[in-house]
């Protein structure tokens, strides 16, 4: 028909509602007298919280999983950790590929939004080692797991190491092992260390992985120095992880030491692993091995600083990013030194780079601040307790100073909107800021100079 304008969702547009569908049917499912452990059915609102916790990959809860859940609901929460973590638009892409659909232009164009990618060449091939890596690395670190859960818990370990690998590398912080989440693992070595690694793979992202196996399949007898050969991407994703996470420790070392309620009573080595933990779970994953309430105060901003940041961008983590972090640091040293240009590893970075990473910043504190001040006014709670729920929200990191569970239901709205916007936010802001193209008009506003700081 003339006239007749044909209907058209944009990609920002699908990635919102591909994320809100998936949190509404999983909480419809979760509402089932099936998925709960005692057959009666959860209340709907928890029910959405946990959809919503799942899908975001976040891990606040308002109703123990482990005791409120049947092996279907725990089941659904487990696909919908996976489906948050990998992304919506790669499993059905997976599905696609699997079912031998033929993926158009617009599925590509999709596809190359979702991950930030610059170029459509090799998608399909990105999105095939993408899901193949995932599950390689998750049935790793389930196998590992086996070699303690399977001992203390018998054949329910095989479920409880898969269902913690993959919620440990998707960045979620959710597990069926205890109510105090792995508050009895906190001096298990292998517990430690398999549960950190899986955090920091997912949270590297995956064009950091590939970049990483590329260099070590070029280089030759000459060429040792890994390194240097790889992207500028991946060298400040990698180095300002490290450096992070060793910050992270050595503060949370030196000011939980002598407190009774955390590590002071543990040993040296424990101690330090311990402190360790803590700086990578406040990655955006959410496992806890210690109370966050018994922290000190200076211990609990670091932890905030540490959520607020968040892993690295084309992975399972959430956050501001370590590398909109490193743009923003890069781009004020060179203001200051009064440099025309920022620099890292000596590359240069483009304005256009530092303007989404002060978009990125902007938008996630306005989600935080927000969130922060509707939760002050709604809920009656210590405000450190309150900012602490919020920011870990937003991150979508998952640790809570206790405070989830006693929220009220406006709190409880309040916080699975800002899991929802904490994760969905800097995706679609990403697209918007790489699909839309400012026009070069012939005349433009003219330039004032006012005074800034």
């Amino acid at each position: 028909m003339i006239g007749k304008k044909k209907f058209s969702l944009s990609t920002t547009q699908i990635i919102l509602l591909s994320f809100l569908v998936t949190i509404l049917v999983g909480s419809g499912l979760l509402a089932l007298p099936i998925s709960s452990a005692t057959g009666k059915p959860v209340p709907y609102l928890d029910a959405l919280f946990t959809a919503t916790t799942a899908t975001c990959v976040t891990g606040l809860v308002t109703l123990p999983v482990v005791s409120t859940w049947s092996v279907f609901g725990q089941i659904v929460i487990l696909v919908l950790i996976q489906i948050g973590g990998l992304g919506i638009i790669t499993v059905m892409s997976g599905v696609m590929m699997l079912l031998h659909k033929k993926m158009s232009i617009g599925d590509r164009l999709l596809i190359q939004d979702a991950f930030n990618l610059n170029t459509m060449a090799g998608l399909i091939s990105f999105v095939k080692k993408v899901m193949l890596g995932t599950l390689i690395i998750e049935g790793v670190g389930a196998l590992l797991y086996m070699f303690v859960f399977v001992p203390e818990f018998g054949a329910r370990g095989i479920w409880i190491s898969l269902f913690t690998s993959v919620s440990a590398f998707c960045n979620a912080g959710i597990d069926i092992i205890a109510q105090n989440s792995l508050y009895n693992y906190a001096t298990n070595p292998l517990i430690n260390t398999v549960t950190s690694l899986l955090i920091i793979l997912g949270g590297l992202g995956y064009i950091v992985w590939w970049d990483v196996l590329r260099v070590f399949k070029t280089r030759t007898s000459k060429n040792k120095k890994i390194f240097r050969h790889l992207t500028l991407h991946s060298k400040i994703a990698i180095s300002f992880t490290l450096g992070f996470v060793i910050l992270g420790a050595v503060c949370i070392f030196i000011f939980e030491y002598t407190n009774p309620l955390t590590i002071g009573n543990l040993s040296l080595f424990d101690k330090i692993q311990v402190a360790f933990f803590q700086s990578i779970t406040t990655r955006t994953a959410g496992f806890a091995t210690i109370p966050q309430e018994n922290l000190t105060n200076a211990s609990a901003l670091v932890s905030l600083i540490l959520m607020a940041i968040g892993g690295s961008p084309v992975g399972t983590a959430g956050g501001i990013k370590t590398v909109t972090i490193a743009v923003l640091l890069c781009s004020a040293f060179a203001t200051i030194k009064n440099k025309n240009s920022a620099t890292m590893f000596g590359r240069t970075i483009s304005d256009a780079s530092i303007k989404k990473a002060i978009a990125v910043v902007v938008a996630f504190i306005a989600i935080c601040a927000t969130s922060t001040l509707l939760l002050v006014a709604t809920n009656d709670a210590p405000f450190i307790d309150l900012l602490y729920e919020s920011v870990s929200a937003t991150a979508t990191v998952g640790l809570s100073r206790n405070l989830t569970a006693s929220l009220n239901n406006v709190g409880k709205v309040i916080i699975i909107a800002t899991m929802y916007l904490g994760r969905v936010g800097p995706i679609s802001l990403a697209i918007a800021l790489g699909s839309n193209r400012e026009n070069n008009n012939i005349i433009s506003n003219p330039i004032e100079e006012i005074s800034v700081g």
